[in-house]
């Protein structure tokens, strides 16, 4: 395995933990949110721009040839008719999945959290899949597409396990076309999903109650205490 100062960066904690191990192989900035961009697939060097717009290429560039150089990303070309670049997770890099979800279940009772600032389709989707509850859920058994733009996932309910993918199936009982910024608010009651249908910042194709079940099935965490002045 390469050193730490072998994959271009100088920084370690020069700990035998395995914890802070980990810190130095995806604690620099963005690498964690680069593994988030692509927990759902494979995406060129653009779309990864789109999803991270605050971090400029030449530092995203570095933090995809460290993931690739430790073995947590690698980068591969398709085949036709596409013939671009891609990058994609290792099974190894794969296996943060769980500790990006648990890491936002935690920073979702954060009272400091700006709820207003940008947010991803991928950022959203990690979010369905920590904050989704069976028990609220109540038994629903559903397929929904959630449009944003020219990204269509795939979200499916059954057996109080709910599955994400990129992709549209045939038969989908709801169809929701939206932005992030829009879906995010209604998934933390900011809106109520009828308002934002009303004022046409959301259109639902199909089961408007079924959706409505889909967001109930998200309930919202407490938030920790705000630290005394």
């Amino acid at each position: 395995m390469p050193s730490i100062d072998g994959v271009g960066s100088a920084r370690t904690y020069g700990d035998a933990c395995a914890a802070a191990h980990a810190l130095d192989l995806v604690g620099e900035r963005w690498a964690l949110l680069v593994v988030r961009e692509l927990l759902l697939g494979p995406k060129r060097f653009s779309d990864l721009r789109s999803g991270l717009p605050n971090a400029g290429p030449n530092r995203l560039s570095q933090r995809l040839r460290e993931l690739e150089q430790t073995g947590i990303v690698r980068r591969r070309k398709l085949g036709p008719p596409a013939r671009s670049w891609v990058y994609e997770l290792t099974d190894w890099g794969r296996e943060l999945q769980p500790v990006l979800v648990h890491l936002g279940r935690w920073g979702r009772q954060s009272p400091f959290r700006d709820l207003d600032a940008g947010i991803s389709v991928d950022a959203l989707m990690l979010a369905l899949q920590g904050d989704f509850s069976a028990e609220t859920g109540g038994g629903l058994s559903a397929t929904y597409v959630l449009v944003f733009g020219d990204d269509r996932v795939t979200v499916r309910v059954a057996g109080g396990v709910i599955g994400i993918t990129r992709g549209e199936p045939s038969a989908p009982d709801a169809t929701v076309t939206t932005d992030p910024r829009t879906f995010a608010a209604v998934l933390t009651r900011r809106r109520s999903l009828e308002e934002a249908v009303h004022a046409g910042d959301i259109t639902v194709s199909g089961d408007l109650n079924t959706v409505q079940r889909l967001l109930d099935s998200f309930p919202r965490p407490e938030t920790a205490e705000t630290p005394p002045a």
